[in-house]
């Protein structure tokens, strides 16, 4: 059967009938009425109850409609796409990554990828983690970058990297002179943390509860650079990824302490829309980021 076909039955399931099908493809009810024959013929069975009005899909009918309507939805995702990619000659794949990964993590997949794919060029949007999941799930950014990834029916998630957390304090601070710390010396330290809706708040205040230990939050932000940035004046203290903080300590600006107690890391993932057609060049940096080559 054809596509095509198989989108008239559909348009006849859900409209109930056969002058308004008719009509929506601009031809003849008795054009219709043959094709529904022919699909009746070709599988056995009956597939429209036609006495009932407005008409009404039998069993078999009912099962047909359904595997139709994901053949016809899939097909259109691909006429989609592949629009796409005869206007923008597939020159382009849309990343959305949260500022730490975007930043740190991402880059030196994008030079891997560069070299296989030249002429393709990654546009990376840095976001928060809502506007992501909000942008991926409508199909404007072809693949998405977070940490702690939330699960989704509608969605494809993948393991990206586990970040190392690191106590990050500035130089001045009474812990930067310690080559590994114990969780429990932050007992009462003023403390800088993420805003109550970033994922990543969750995730250490679990570390923190774990251990009974309490802090003083001093400053909440909604970004790793903003948080960097007041640790750097020796507001408080903070825990973060150690990939975040590799070129300030570098600089003097910042110290990272590892901790003596456990290796505590941060969950990052890889999400996409289910079912997202991805172009060669989409499917081969995908195919990157999730074997972390």
């Amino acid at each position: 059967m054809h596509v095509e076909a198989l989108k008239v039955f559909c348009d006849l399931a859900e409209l109930k009938s056969f002058s308004k099908t008719a009509e929506k493809h601009q031809v003849s009810q008795s054009a219709i009425s043959q094709q529904l024959a022919q699909m009746e013929l070709l599988h056995n069975c009956q597939l429209v109850n036609r006495k009932k009005r407005p008409l009404e899909l039998t069993a078999p009918g009912r099962l047909l409609y359904q595997t139709s309507r994901e053949i016809v939805d899939k097909y259109e995702d691909f006429k989609s796409e592949l629009n796409a990619l005869k206007s923008a000659g597939g020159t382009r794949i849309n990343v959305a990554a949260i500022f730490s990964i975007g930043m740190h993590s991402l880059p030196t997949y994008v030079k891997k990828f560069m070299v296989r794919y030249p002429d393709v060029h990654v546009h990376v949007e840095y976001l928060s983690a809502r506007r992501i999941y909000e942008l991926v799930l409508a199909g404007e950014i072809d693949i998405g970058l977070v940490a702690i990834p939330k699960r989704d029916k509608r969605l494809d998630v993948y393991d990206f990297e586990m970040e190392p957390l690191v106590l990050v304090c500035s130089p001045r601070h009474s812990l930067a002179k310690q080559t590994q710390v114990d969780i429990n010396q932050l007992q009462f330290e003023r403390f800088i943390g993420f805003e109550a809706d970033i994922p990543t708040r969750a995730w250490i205040d679990n570390i923190l509860q774990r251990y009974n230990v309490s802090v003083q939050s001093v400053m909440e932000f909604d970004n790793i650079e903003t948080v960097k940035r007041a640790v750097e004046i020796n507001t408080g203290i903070s825990i973060l990824p150690k990939t975040a903080v590799v070129q300030e300590v570098a600089d003097g600006t910042l110290k990272a302490i590892e901790f003596s107690n456990e290796n505590f890391v941060r969950p990052t993932g890889i999400i996409t829309r289910k079912n997202k057609i991805q172009t060669r060049a989409g499917r081969y940096f995908l195919k990157l980021l999730t074997s972390r080559e």
